[in-house]
């Protein structure tokens, strides 16, 4: 299968990937909406949010449908969130992405599952202030996992473990990643707590960055979380001078900053160590 999709010619395998990407990005939405909702992702049909009519076949193509009902819902016209569109557009420019990068490959694949779980999280931190564990738990099972099938860069399994075999030293990174990414800030969240009397970085936020660890490992982890933590400081600061919100009381959505800046560094890494 893979012989006769290289015959093809690029431009054509870059437009299936789209296209495929779109497709993907409609059930990411499903997943966005539904899960912190606790609600099944294989039923009821799509549906409206705001009115509860369900989505006819003809008004549920991705993008397209967007575009001809000028983002509202074609029974009570009600607005459809601009989040919709934008997942649908982003998924379908990080299959052509990934591909781009890696080629037709497995590696191509493990980095696609990995975009995809960071851009459903990303949404759903953002508007619900929610990492659900289906997500990130599932994920970090997953990237360890797939450390066994796919070498996870990093000078700890290299240094300790590369007498042991390939497998041994890559599964060695992904642990480490996992928690020099994620203890740091287990350990701040900790200690705001007991100074502050309240929570300031929930769990979520840590078992992101066990996901993030086990696909990275340690050095690209470590670049992920401080790209992350120092775009939602800047963000986080404008938004309160803008907004005049106290500093202590704003939530910001610390985990959506990670996960664009985890999205990044499969793309601009070039993680050819794989």
């Amino acid at each position: 299968m893979r012989g006769h999709l290289a015959e093809l010619p690029p431009a054509f395998i870059l437009c299936l990937a789209a296209l495929f990407g779109l497709v993907v990005g409609s059930f990411l939405n499903v997943c966005i909406y539904r899960v912190p909702r606790d609600l099944s992702i294989v039923r009821p049909r799509s549906f409206c949010p705001s009115c509860a009519a369900a989505v006819a076949w003809y008004d549920n193509v991705p993008v397209l449908s967007f575009l001809l009902l000028k983002g509202r819902c074609r029974h009570c016209r009600n607005r459809i969130g601009i989040s919709y569109f934008l997942v649908e557009v982003i998924t379908a420019m990080t299959f052509v992405a990934v591909l781009r990068t890696y080629g037709l490959s497995f590696a191509a694949a493990k980095w696609t599952v990995y975009e995809c779980l960071l851009i459903i999280l990303f949404w759903t931190d953002w508007q619900e202030r929610i990492l659900p564990d289906e997500f990130t738990i599932g994920g970090s099972l997953l990237g360890f996992a797939l450390a066994f099938l796919l070498y996870v860069p990093g000078i700890v399994g290299e240094l300790l473990l590369s007498d042991r075999g390939w497998r041994s030293a890559s599964l060695a990174n992904a642990v480490a990643g996992s928690s020099f990414a994620s203890l740091p800030i287990w350990l701040f969240g900790f200690l705001y707590a007991k100074l502050r009397g309240r929570e300031g970085l929930g769990l979520g936020d840590v078992k992101l960055l066990v996901l993030m660890g086990a696909f990275l490992g340690p050095e690209n982890a470590l670049s992920a979380l401080t790209l992350g933590a120092s775009g939602g400081a800047i963000v986080g600061i404008v938004l309160i001078l803008l907004r005049r919100k106290e500093a202590l009381n704003y939530e910001l959505p610390f985990g959506s900053f990670l996960c664009a800046a985890g999205y990044l560094i499969p793309l601009f890494s070039r993680l050819r160590l794989i």
